[in-house]
């Protein structure tokens, strides 16, 4: 099945590798296995995967690094699976850009609807035409390209966890969106490495959109209750 989601898997134990591929195959993905970050890098330059399974113990290359390049760089969601278990270990992979972070060992169960969660667009029951771009104030966002194209016409990336954030934002513009909300529509574990994961996506969305830090003006912050995005939004 050539269009099924392609999912890259940077793991450097071999049997953990083919028990990730086997499960995922078995799910109706596509894998490909490394377990170099160096390799890994240079395949990125043939292949678009639709998500990256990354470790962060990688005997070449320190895993946290490759996660905030692949944020900045890529579209693809990114998971980390690793065996640090401490909670400033998933903050920081979270701030960097993942999406998701599971901790080893984990149940085959868990990562498959775990990944099944961070490539399905929270959008897709209510918008089944999957509408890739939107206009909001001078702005335009196109999910396809992973692009904000600003008043002047300049582009400015976006990574794979800032554009669902985005998304989640414009297909609910002008109402109030609490932290429950948030975690019922983007998944993934909840507690305080969520909340800190989405307080640094906001911040970051924030800085691309020119907003002022101490009056933003297309996302407020509602303390004790969420956000709400102001603009009105046109889809395309």
């Amino acid at each position: 099945m050539t269009d099924a989601p392609l999912i890259a898997i940077l793991e450097d134990e071999p049997d953990i590798r083919r028990i990730m591929s086997e499960v995922l195959e078995g799910a109706g993905f596509r894998t490909m296995g490394f377990s170099r970050a160096t390799e890994f890098e240079a395949a990125l330059r043939h292949i678009t995967p639709d998500a990256c399974l990354v470790d962060l113990g990688l005997p070449d290359r320190d895993g946290l690094a490759l996660v905030h390049r692949l944020a900045t760089e890529s579209g693809a969601a990114i998971i980390i699976v690793s065996g640090r278990a401490q909670v400033q270990d998933r903050v920081t992979g979270l701030e960097l850009g993942a999406d998701d972070y599971i901790i080893k060992p984990f149940e085959p169960a868990e990562l498959l609807a775990r990944l099944r969660a961070r490539l399905r667009r929270p959008t897709s029951q209510t918008r089944p035409d999957q509408r890739s771009q939107a206009q909001f104030a001078d702005w335009v966002a196109d999910f396809d390209r992973y692009l904000l194209t600003g008043p002047g016409g300049a582009d400015t990336p976006i990574s794979h966890a800032e554009a669902e954030v985005l998304r989640m934002f414009l297909d609910n513009p002008r109402r109030l969106i609490s932290r429950a909300q948030m975690l019922e529509i983007l998944g993934g574990a909840g507690g305080e490495s969520f909340d800190r994961a989405m307080d640094v996506r906001i911040s970051r969305l924030r800085s691309k959109l020119r907003e002022d830090p101490k009056n933003p003006q297309l996302i407020k912050t509602i303390y004790g209750a969420g956000y709400i995005f102001l603009a009105e939004v046109r889809w395309s």
